[in-house]
Formats: C-alpha cells, structure tokens, sequence
C-alpha cells in the first residue's frame, strides 16, 4: 500500500488509497456505528498507517490483516458507502488506486461544507430533478450521413424530440435540447451547454455509416482512456480553469489531482449508465451491433464532470435501420426504450465494482 487520501466535502467524500498492485474489497461495516470498515485483499500494511481524514471522515487506520489490509474510516457524521470501484494504472499513473465513496445520511449531523466546496468525487446532491441534456447531432451546414432518403441531422433531430417526449412521460426529470431547429451548433458549445446547466446526464444522438450497406446495429460510445487525457489536457490549458471546475486554486498539484478524481469518477458514471442503456435497448429488440459498448474521444464525450454517452442508433447507410429511424413507430420504440434505461441509471444505479479500462480510440464527433 502505498497512501491513503481524500477529496470531497461533507455531502460527499471520496478515499483513495494507492497501491502497489491489484486487490479485491469486501464491505465489512458500511456506516450504521459511526465507522466504515472495509478489507482488501493482497495489500501491504505491515506497519500501519493512520491520520486525520476530510469531510465525511474524522480519522482512518490501515492495518494488516491476515493476507491483505483492513481501512477501517471513523465517520464524522451519518454515512454510508455509495459505490466502490477499482482504477488500474493509467493516465500516466503507474499504480492501481482503489476507491471508496461515501454520501451523507444524515446531514444535520455532518459539518457544514465550506462555501464553494471542489466539484470532485461525483455530482453533488440535488433537491430539483435530475437533468437530462439531449444533443441532436449534426445540423445546419453539417448535415452528417446522407441516407437514402434522408440526411443523418434530420433523423438525430426527430429522435432527440421522441426521447424528450419518452423522458417526460415517465416524469421526474429535467430535460434541455442542445438545437431544436436545423441549426448547427459547435461540438464544443454542445458540451459547454450540459456543464453550463449543471447536467446529470447528457447524450448525444447520431446514426452511423459504413462501407458495407449491409451492416447494421446501435452501439453507445463512451470517454476513451486517450479521451480522457485529451478531457484534461483542454480543462487545463485555459486561464481559471481551478475556478471552472470549481477546485480551490491553492496548489496546482492537489488540484490536478481532485480534477483526476472527478474524471474517473465522470468515466464511471457514463461507464455505468452505458451499461444499463444497453441492457434495455437489447431487450426492445432493437437490432445491435456485435460489440455495442464502445469508447472514442469524441469532442461531445469531453465533459470532465458530466456523465455523457453517443448513442449510434443504427446505420444510415443500411436501408433496414433507416427504415426503422425514419418511421416514427420505430424510432419511438427505439427512444421509449433509451428513456427507459435512462431512467434505471437514476432510479436503480448499479452498486457493484465497477472499472474504468481502457479500449479503442476514436476522434469527431
């Protein structure tokens, strides 16, 4: 093991404890008696380590444990564990780090958090709804893939205004359209509108191409591990970008890392709320391509803390997913199914580790 450190608030605090190699966790206490006890297999604390913690932590212990280590995190006000999930070396970070985040249950019982706390960890806890931006790609000048009988920007357009629609049936949620017109909107500004608002989610709609008319299939694209360097690399090289995101300003160094922390954690998220798309749009029936969960560094993907898929919703250059694209009882389908699995993502997040690796790279977009 080799450090164990903080970032958050007191509504949310993550730990991240970097290690020498891999290991498994195991929850052994999660927050009901003032402390949060978790064991990890395969790492080294023979000599211990201890210190005052940050926001939802008062203290921490790491001892050895039988072959691997107990963190044992004494709580400063009501909490439990939200999601736990391991990152392996990447990114220029040559070691694994394993992370731990807890939110407040009981908040009259946790210290006041500061005035402007660090947007790190995960989005901080709303009382008004989730909101959902749906960007309708392409527009304008841009008319994207050309159909049969139709360009790409028309169909991203129906199909964001059919998802609007989905999304408001079922209730509960916010939803802003980056253009509702035949207008071109820069991939940038796409981005800059979601983070803008405070977005919980945002999506961008597109329909595919290929060489072979005879492929065919939605896929969901996700931030690549290229992707995220490049995420980093644009959030730092502007004037004020502590203040952007939100980050104390004081000490490049600890604010590089609270904007890591905030960029995994984002992969996570749109990781996650990937999967459960998947899952219902598989169950609708909607054809799909063999390896539908993919990663790219799409510019519309770059939001280092907004959550954002691409969603490919078929081929335009294959007559079968055109067809299904331009029928409006098709594409309804296909948009009350992504509302469905949207909704999951928020009501029933998935609890279990999660992973951010690496795959394949991808530009545009």
């Amino acid at each position: 093991m080799l450090r164990v450190r903080f970032g958050g608030d007191a509504e949310r605090t993550r730990i991240v404890v970097d290690m020498e190699r891999t290991a498994r966790g195991s929850v052994r206490e999660s927050g009901e008696a003032g402390r949060v006890v978790l064991s990890l297999s395969g790492v080294s604390a023979a000599q211990g380590v201890s210190g005052r913690g940050l926001g939802l932590v008062r203290a921490y212990e790491m001892q050895g444990s039988g072959r691997g280590a107990e963190l044992r995190l004494e709580l400063a006000g009501g909490a439990e564990v939200e999601r736990r999930f391991l990152l392996p070396p990447g990114d220029g970070i040559p070691h694994y780090r394993y992370v731990i985040d807890l939110k407040a249950t009981d908040a009259a019982a946790a210290p006041r958090p500061e005035r402007n706390p660090p947007r790190t960890v995960s989005a901080p806890q709303r009382r008004e709804r989730p909101l959902i931006v749906i960007d309708a790609g392409h527009g304008g000048h841009d008319p994207g893939t050309l159909g049969g009988r139709v360009n790409e920007s028309a169909v991203t357009l129906q199909a964001a205004q059919d998802l609007k629609t989905e999304i408001e049936r079922i209730g509960g949620y916010r939803v802003m359209l980056t253009r509702t017109s035949d207008v071109y909107v820069t991939r940038s500004r796409r981005v800059a509108m979601a983070r803008e608002a405070g977005a919980d989610l945002f999506i961008s709609l597109h329909a595919d191409a290929g060489n072979d008319r005879t492929t065919r299939g939605a896929s969901v694209y996700t931030l690549s591990e290229q992707g995220a360097v490049r995420a980093v690399r644009q959030a730092t090289s502007r004037d004020g970008w502590h203040a952007d995101l939100q980050l104390p300003g004081r000490d490049p160094t600890v604010d590089r890392i609270l904007l890591d922390m905030t960029q995994r954690a984002t992969q996570n998220r749109s990781a996650q709320a990937a999967r459960v798309l998947l899952t219902h749009l598989e169950a609708s029936g909607h054809p799909m391509l063999n390896r539908s969960h993919r990663d790219a560094n799409f510019e519309v993907l770059l939001a280092p803390d907004v959550p954002a898929l691409l969603l490919e919703m078929g081929f335009m250059t294959n007559p079968d997913d055109e067809q299904l694209l331009t029928d409006e009882r098709g594409r309804t389908r296909l948009m009350r199914a992504t509302a469905q699995g949207i909704d999951r993502y928020f009501t029933q997040p998935d609890a279990g580790l999660m992973v951010a690796g690496a795959g394949q790279a991808g530009g545009g977009r």
